[in-house]
């Protein structure tokens, strides 16, 4: 064991008899500040395809009255606007990068071609216009956008650069489900911050793992936020929006339901007590209150598996997000419900298709024993292949596995059938350390020998230190190609459109 896992076995044996509740603690603020929510971002529909702007662009944000902290955002000084569209839409971004160095925007949870996916082969130079262009083709779901620049991701997210993508199908435009974007629909991105004695956000370089764990909890760039409900039912867009930080969400007084994970509407509602939610995953729940109550959004001691040293890297830490608050009236809503998509049964994912079984295995910074290199391709994939990931943690630290351009289905854990919590439609999901995580994925649609997809470990320092790999999709007989040189194409991605 070397590196960053060594430290932590350190810290675990010096720490023998004296182990502290934390060692990343997390403030409780007055809930004073009404929620920010996210605008909708316009559009425009220009021969058939919506059109939508971003511009990431440097500004800075009153977190705390009087104190200007220097952030990064899209159209705005921190975070961006939520997209939204609908399945079978035409869609183009228009993104412009007034940043002073190289960036990219991630389309996280989207099926895509590979051109259009804003990895680290789309990185746009300053000054530059990229505009990637796709037909929106899967399931209702609450997707993010983030950049995803080889090395520095972490950095360009922690400073404030992510948004909401929004889907909607026909199942979810029918559902019994509340719909009134920021009244009773609400996205709630949660992300933890470290300001330094003038107010600045501080990234932590110390070598802690999982990385930096800040004392600050923001829900929408929020400190100590509430929001007022007008409804008897308020369904919650959760997204973890943080670098290293894994939350385990609910509420102290009340059960929610849990309607939708990453990549969309469960098959039924399921009732918790709290979601463990890992960088990048997200989650949908719908929450019933009684007019005139206050209730909280808290995150409760995370259970991380089997960590060294859980109270190093959050495990312990407990803490409220978000203050709901009910008035003395409110509007009635409906027991959450829905009915199948007309795209299910192509939608589905059957294990009895799967053609090929794959095994990953993370150790440190590396996936397989290697580490990230932007000119080798990893694995080759057959197009419309459906195939089993076997993805095993076998080191004693968090780690969320994520694959671009699918959706899959954890089968087992272990041998064993997943909580219902994890049998929805994934892009990103939390390894408990050694434990395996079978996933069944399907590769539909967008041939391209020569660019690749990622997987990779969603804690932001470990991916950008190495800890993803990459994979193309190829046509049956077909070999990989050679990735583009260098940081990839930044200009119109137009002419690089795969087919469908």
């Amino acid at each position: 064991m070397t590196g960053p896992a060594a430290l932590v076995l350190a810290l675990a044996l010096a720490g023998c008899g004296a182990i502290p509740g934390s060692v990343t603690p997390v403030d409780e603020p007055e809930f004073t500040n009404e929620l920010a929510i996210p605008p909708l971002a316009p559009s425009r529909v220009l021969d058939g395809t919506r059109v939508f702007e971003l511009t990431a662009q440097e500004g800075t944000t009153e977190f705390r009255p009087g104190v200007e902290t220097e952030t990064w955002g899209f159209n705005g000084s921190y975070l961006g606007p939520t997209l939204r569209a609908e399945r079978g839409e035409r869609v183009a971004v228009e993104f412009t990068n007034e940043l002073g160095e190289r960036t990219s925007v991630h389309w996280h949870g989207m099926h895509l071609p590979a051109a259009m996916d804003g990895g680290p082969h789309q990185e746009v130079e300053p000054g530059a216009i990229w505009r990637p262009t796709w037909q929106i083709d899967q399931p209702a779901a609450s997707l993010w956008y983030h950049p995803h620049p080889h090395g520095v991701t972490e950095e360009h997210v922690y400073r404030g650069l992510a948004g909401m993508f929004l889907l909607d199908d026909d199942a979810s435009r029918t559902a019994a489900l509340p719909q009134e974007y920021g009244v009773d629909d609400v996205p709630v991105i949660v992300q933890d911050k470290v300001f330094d004695d003038d107010g600045q956000l501080e990234l932590s370089d110390d070598g802690s793992e999982p990385g930096t764990l800040g004392g600050t909890v923001l829900a929408n760039g929020t400190v100590g936020a509430y929001h007022e409900i007008t409804t008897e039912r308020v369904r919650l867009r959760l997204l973890n929006g943080s670098t290293a930080r894994t939350y385990q969400l609910g509420f102290q007084d009340r059960d929610m339901q849990l309607v939708a994970s990453d990549g969309g509407l469960l098959d039924a509602p399921v009732t918790l007590d709290r979601v463990r939610l890992a960088p990048g995953e997200r989650a949908e729940v719908v929450v019933e209150v009684e007019p005139g109550e206050t209730t909280r959004l808290h995150s409760f001691e995370a259970d991380l598996g089997g960590v060294v040293v859980p109270f190093a890297m959050g495990g312990n830490d407990a803490f409220d997000v978000l203050e709901l608050r009910a008035a003395d009236e409110l509007t009635p809503s409906p027991e959450p419900a829905w009915e199948p998509s007309v795209h299910a049964a192509q939608d589905a994912l059957h294990e009895d298709s799967a053609a090929v079984t794959r095994t990953f295995e993370l150790d440190d910074r590396q996936i397989n024993g290697r580490r990230m290199d932007m000119g080798r391709i990893d694995e080759v994939v057959t197009e419309g292949d459906t195939e089993i990931w076997e993805v095993r943690s076998i080191v004693p630290m968090p780690h969320s596995f994520h694959v671009h351009d699918v959706q899959f289905r954890v089968l087992t854990i272990d041998g064993d059938a997943p909580p219902p919590e994890l049998a929805g439609p994934k892009d990103t999901v939390y390894l408990e350390p050694n434990r395996t995580y079978r996933l069944l994925m399907r590769f539909d649609d967008y041939v391209d020998p020569d660019v690749p997809y990622m997987f990779h470990c969603h804690m932001l320092l470990h991916e950008d230190e190495g800890m993803m790999g990459q994979f193309v999709v190829v046509g049956p007989g077909q070999e990989a190609g050679t990735p583009p040189g260098g940081h990839g194409d930044s200009g119109d991605a137009d002419t690089h459109a795969g087919h469908h």
